[in-house]
């Protein structure tokens, strides 16, 4: 039987660094145990970087809150120990439908190829994921969590920062070498450090409303504009797992929003979408207004900020909670080589170069879907209506439509950390971009899939030719290791190193999307992004792009945000 997670609750316990005569420095401290704090403290502790969450709460989410997460976000929890329990537990959809009035206009497919362990997005509550992240995180002993321990002040040293925190036993201090607030919009840690965050705030509310209730819609999204049973506004539908669907009405920027979370107005509006006999209880209300805003810089001496404490967007999209664990894969495989004294500091000023840019995507598009949604003159409402209805018959107008263009992972394309091509390829897996999934087998016949074959450190991945050897590929003295596998066709004789695995490309889709040839060989990034590949193996070649992806090389510059 599932846990109910909402009635969860995390006592204090008393630390005996509360008793300490100095205050004790940690290597890493994250404050905010959400979806993002928990993620990126399993990735460091996966890695073996002993770290510290603290958290002012002592309990997980409440309400449903996020609830739409995204194939790589789902491919990221995966590789920290429980994303196919979040994907089994979560209802997978990948069909959308956008209706214009009393007429569905088109639909459209996120996923329409087979070949991906994970869907194109899973709906789960927020508290089952954290409830299940916080189960994980228990499994490993190198991770520590502190409840009700909030942080009251901050201070930064040349070689450390120093916290003030308060505790239902009383006040201690806490120094750690790194810093990682993952403490919500309201980060408690920015407003300490005298930080802002800035951008625009949306004259617009949206009512939220969880219903539970049994109904036979199919599991796709719906979005409607200007429908009958609500007026010259939008509408969002989504089902949950429990029989829960999310209902976001529009409100206007008029709306009382405490008058709108009042039940009697609620149900009326539930009912004149759903009909009167349809039987429902409500859940969980919430009315907002959401901003489109991040901070000018991710990283602050030895504090780095992640999710919606360095960067806010509207919920249209699903970019918020989806970006945050990006932001996380990002940053904690860059700390365990700077704490390993395997990579300077300087290779962690990358993890803010690339985030912003990473965020500054999410923005626009954020913003672009908002201003469609929520046209603010008579001329863009009449643009947008006459979109819409040349959308139900004519493609080009389709593409103008806007009702949330969902999450993707960004491909970080212009970063210091990519090695340049020499050698020709197609497709989209170019330096910067996220893996690509596909099946696999092992050796020995066993199925599996590609991404959980990379990640958590650097992975070459050879694809073979029958003419040549396989490649060996041993570091020296102070370099970092690299993982080998090499990529066979069935029924292939491969004769393998020791320190290689080999793996089957079961279908051919990994050949495919990588558009490999015998003698291809990528190399990946712990977390799972390409930063290097070229149509033949040459071992300097490699060491000379593991040194440059791991800052061993130039001093980083900024990425270049005009490259997507």
């Amino acid at each position: 039987m599932e846990k109910d997670y909402q009635s969860m609750t995390f006592e204090y316990q008393r630390s005996p660094d509360e008793d300490a005569a100095a205050p004790v420095r940690r290597p890493v401290v994250i404050v905010g145990a959400g979806p993002v704090g928990l993620a990126t403290a399993i990735d460091l502790a996966q890695q073996g970087v002993p770290v510290l969450l603290l958290d002012d709460d002592r309990c997980l989410s409440d309400g449903s809150r996020a609830i739409c997460f995204a194939k790589r976000t789902l491919e990221i929890f995966e590789r920290l120990g429980c994303g196919r329990r979040i994907a089994d537990k979560g209802v997978s959809w990948h069909v959308g439908k956008v209706f214009y009035r009393d007429d569905m206009v088109y639909s459209f497919d996120l996923l329409p190829e087979s070949g991906h362990s994970m869907p194109a997005f899973v709906n789960l509550q927020q508290y089952y994921v954290e409830g299940y992240l916080l189960e994980r995180a228990l499994e490993l002993p190198n991770l520590e969590i502190r409840w009700r321990n909030k942080v009251v002040g901050v201070a930064q040293e040349q070689d450390h920062a120093t916290l003030a925190i308060d505790t239902p036993g009383g006040a201690y201090r806490l120094e750690c070498g790194y810093l990682i607030a993952a403490d919500g919009a309201r980060s408690t840690v920015r407003s300490l450090s005298g930080l802002e965050s800035k951008g625009r705030t949306f004259q617009d509310r949206f009512l939220i409303a969880d219903v539970m209730m049994k109904a036979d819609f199919p599991t796709e999204r719906w979005f409607w504009f200007d429908p009958p049973f609500h007026p010259n506004q939008s509408v969002l539908l989504h089902r949950q797992p429990d029989n829960v669907w999310r209902i976001d009405f529009q409100l206007g920027w008029d709306a009382d929003p405490v008058a709108e979370k009042q039940p009697e107005k609620v149900i009326a509006r539930i009912k004149a979408l759903l009909g009167k006999d349809v039987e429902f209880a409500l859940e969980w209300v919430s009315v907002y207004t959401f901003s489109c805003q991040r901070m000018d810089s991710f990283r602050h001496g030895r504090i780095f900020f992640t999710g919606d404490a360095a960067h806010r967007v509207s919920p249209f999209g699903a970019r918020g909670a989806n970006s945050g664990v990006q932001d996380g894969e990002n940053l904690a495989w860059k700390l365990k080589l700077v704490l390993a004294g395997q990579a300077p500091d300087s290779l962690l000023d990358t993890y803010a170069q690339e985030r912003e840019y990473a965020a500054d995507e999410n923005l626009l598009n954020s913003t672009r879907a908002t201003d469609f949604i929520t046209p603010k003159s008579a001329v863009s409402r009449t643009f947008r209506d006459a979109v819409l209805r040349l959308s139900k018959d004519h493609q080009f107008a389709r593409r103008l439509v806007n009702s949330g263009r969902l999450s993707l992972p960004a491909t970080l394309s212009g970063s210091v950390l990519n090695t340049p091509e020499r050698d020709s390829f197609a497709g989209a897996l170019v330096p910067g971009a996220p893996i690509q999934d596909a099946p696999v087998a092992s050796a020995a016949g066993e199925q599996g899939w590609f991404s959980a074959c990379v990640g958590n450190g650097f992975t070459g991945v050879y694809f073979h030719d029958p003419a040549t050897a396989a490649p060996a590929f041993g570091p020296r003295a102070g370099e970092v290791g690299l993982r080998l596998l090499v990529v066979a066709a069935p029924g292939a004789q491969v004769q393998a190193g020791a320190d290689s695995t080999v793996i089957i490309d079961s279908e051919g889709l990994l050949a495919q999307r990588y558009d490999a040839r015998p003698g291809t060989f990528y190399l990946m990034r712990p977390d799972q992004h390409v930063c290097a590949r070229w149509r033949s193996f040459d071992p300097a070649l490699v060491r000379d792009a593991l040194a440059r992806a791991t800052g061993n090389t130039t001093q980083p510059q900024p990425i270049d945000r005009d490259k997507r």
